[in-house]
């Protein structure tokens, strides 16, 4: 896999790297509780349009990558039984810390050619009809959900449309939603709109560092309401669509860290954390019954955008 390395990033790298230790040290020692807080602010410049270009690096680890260094014995299941297989979504059985569960997730390509193939991890109305089967095998057999969500959207081609984007995708949110099975979602890299939406109707919603997850992407949104593209780094801004800002919503209920610099720097790192939150978070429903789980996540959901 080519190095690919952003204007930007190294800076950030070393800073990260500097952060983590002395955190550590913080951890052992008061005295550096103040050295921390100082890094701890100056890493908080990074705006949020960079957070952007980071959650889609070409080398972040996608979701197979996740699934080949947490799962064994993962059985992929392709086709929605209607039209075709689709690429841009990857699912089946696996088994994670042990347990028998059914793992989902956007998937992207790595170079132009699989791109192609992948169609850029923008999925089409068959990819998320294959989700709702996998969905609908989970709880009819009660089997924990997995859910990777790394998408800049669902695919809004004509053909797409005429087989039923906006069905499928809605279908796929109803789906998660009457499953009386834990969901667990993460968000590795870009989540847009409902194309990430219908993977992230879970019990409990994680996102990567460097991950974002928003209804548009900034190049849209200035796109739209300034009709200039070049007001993306605005947009980032308004939007709130970082880590740190979706935790402060209550959009997610936790921000797993990265490796220093990020995921892309290092997958297995990057793995063990993942697999870590992900372990963590489906111990905390042992012992709740399919009726207590699905209404666990109607909870969670209604309480989205309230405030006192």
């Amino acid at each position: 896999m080519a190095s690919i390395v952003l204007s930007f990033e190294k800076p950030i790298v070393e800073l990260l790297a500097r952060v983590r230790e002395v955190r550590e040290l913080a951890e052992k020692d008061d005295s550096y509780t103040a050295e921390l807080t100082r890094l701890e602010k100056q890493a908080q410049t990074l705006e949020p349009i960079q957070k952007v270009q980071l959650s889609r690096h070409a080398n972040r680890p996608y979701t197979l990558d996740y699934v080949d260094r947490l799962f064994e014995d993962f059985v992929e299941l392709k086709g929605d039984r209607r039209f075709s297989n689709d690429a841009a979504i990857v699912g089946g059985l696996a088994r994670f810390n042990g347990q028998s569960v059914v793992v989902v997730g956007h998937q992207k390509g790595r170079g132009t050619k699989e791109n192609m193939v992948r169609n850029f991890g923008m999925p089409q109305p068959e990819g998320y009809r294959k989700a709702i089967r996998l969905f609908e095998l989970a709880d009819k057999f009660g089997l924990p959900v997995i859910t990777f969500i790394d998408t800049p959207g669902a695919y809004p081609g004509i053909g797409a449309e005429e087989r039923g984007q906006s069905e499928a995708i809605g279908a796929a949110i109803a789906a998660m939603a009457r499953a009386r099975v834990p969901i667990v979602a993460c968000i590795i890299g870009e989540g847009g709109s409902g194309g990430a939406l219908a993977l992230g109707v879970a019990n409990r919603v994680m996102v990567l560092e460097f991950g974002c997850y928003s209804v548009i992407s900034p190049e849209g949104c200035a796109a739209i309401l300034w009709k200039d593209g070049a007001r993306a780094p605005e947009a980032a801004r308004q939007l709130k669509i970082t880590a740190q800002d979706l935790l402060r919503l209550e959009v997610v209920d936790e921000v797993v860290p990265e490796p220093p610099g990020g995921a892309h720097q290092d997958h297995a790192a990057a793995a063990a954390l993942v697999g870590k939150a992900l372990g963590d978070a489906l111990a905390s429903f042992e012992g709740m019954d399919g009726d207590a789980i699905a209404q666990h996540r109607y909870d969670r959901f209604r309480k989205l955008g309230a405030f006192a």
